[in-house]
């Protein structure tokens, strides 16, 4: 396979990488600081493709491969943690499952709307107060009543809840049948009953809200169901895969952000009578982190690429996320030292961009949980389907 870029796709990521350095880098700090999502430069970057990044013209979107999609996060995440979060959250888990089972009235229904930038944005609720990584446990349910499902339950850490038009919902549709009986039910956020409790105090990435979610007998039309009764875990874990690259792409971003400040600050800082660029400890520090980020881009390009070539790519996405995350934190963490005190004040980025970047080993599934998804695979342990079901 050939990693170099097209045409389309190098001005395609210098676009974008404008749009960062204009709408998102010199408001990052201030969206970090005061918690705030900064829609202005989203509703912006809706021209952009970015709201639709992989959503077929037909709908509103900019129908781009998921390789350019992984560059947009990228260099969003590049700009502001947090804003990267929020657009891979809508992108890869709010609108992908309405592109992967929606029907065509659902698609011609939502998907508009969703990449306009004039409504809310797309989110995916599945973790539950007791349980995380094991989504077959799910216990919010779904009641079939007349024409209505009736949804009660409660969901955790759901990204975007707070600025979304409508939440997809792993819900228990059948309570006999394990994990073959759990379905996605579409949930318009402004559905009597649904409640979104504040936003998570979280350690990074204040930009992007996260919440719990409550649902007490929320009704929403038996045609909100995406896809087949029963098939909600195998699509929850297909959505999933595609996630991991846009992780893998956001860690790569954040990386990149934090050599390009420790790379500027070693050449500016003076000490013992020379930049401290020249010092060897820095120099290895900086040779690492380029190495390490060059290595993820690819891992996360390669993952991409066979998602487009319409391979299987679920081993290939959970190594692009694993590697991509923890370079992510050890990159950050570097540039810190590389700036010393300075790097623990929030005067410099660094100290932001190690924060966000601490999010990435957990989110989409911990690294403990993507060792566990690589190990079945080269074990021979995953069926050769799909949507593979026996992988939690």
């Amino acid at each position: 396979m050939d990693f170099r870029l097209s045409e389309e796709q190098r001005l395609f990521r210098q676009a974008v990488w404008e749009f960062a350095e204009q709408e998102l880098k010199p408001r990052a700090r201030h969206v970090d600081e005061h918690g705030e999502f900064n829609w202005e430069a989203v509703r912006k970057g809706a021209s952009l493709g970015l709201l639709g990044l992989t959503v077929p013209e037909a709908y509103g979107g900019a129908e781009l491969d998921h390789v350019s999609a992984a560059i947009a996060i990228e260099e969003v995440a590049r700009g502001c943690g947090s804003t990267a979060l929020s657009l891979a959250a809508h992108n890869g888990l709010g609108l992908t499952p309405i592109l992967l089972c929606g029907s065509e009235a659902q698609k011609q229904r939502w998907l508009p709307a969703l990449t306009s930038g004039r409504n809310g944005l797309a989110a995916l609720a599945l973790t539950e107060p007791h349980c995380g990584s094991d989504l077959g446990a799910v216990r919010t349910t779904a009641v079939r009543d007349g024409d209505e499902w009736v949804i009660t339950g409660q969901k955790m850490w759901c990204t975007n809840a707070s600025i979304a038009e409508v939440i997809v919902t792993l819900c228990r549709t059948d309570r006999e049948a394990g994990k073959r009986g759990l379905s996605l039910i579409l949930v318009p956020t402004d559905a009597p009953g649904l409640s979104i409790a504040p936003p998570e105090k979280k350690m990074g990435l204040h930009g992007s809200p996260t919440h719990a979610v409550t649902f007490d007998h929320v009704r929403v039309p038996l045609d909100h169901l995406l896809g087949e009764p029963g098939r909600g875990l195998p699509y929850a874990l297909q959505i999933l895969d595609g996630g991991r690259i846009g992780i893998g792409a956001l860690s790569v971003g954040l990386a990149q952000a934090a050599f390009e400040e420790a790379v500027r600050y070693a050449k500016e800082r003076i000490a013992f009578g020379q930049p401290i660029a020249a010092y060897q400890a820095v120099q290895w520090m900086l040779v690492d982190a380029a190495v390490e980020i060059e290595a993820a881009r690819l891992l996360v390009y390669r993952a991409a690429w066979l998602q487009d070539q319409g391979l299987s790519y679920a081993q290939a996405a959970a190594m692009a996320k694993l590697f991509a995350s923890e370079m992510a934190e050890r990159v950050t963490r570097n540039a810190i030292q590389i700036h010393g005190g300075y790097g623990y004040s929030r005067e410099f980025p660094v100290e932001r961009l190690y924060r966000d970047a601490r999010l990435m080993t957990i989110g989409e599934g911990t690294s403990e949980i993507q060792r566990l998804v690589i190990a079945r695979h080269i074990l021979g342990l995953v069926r050769a389907e799909p949507l593979p079901a026996d992988v939690v």
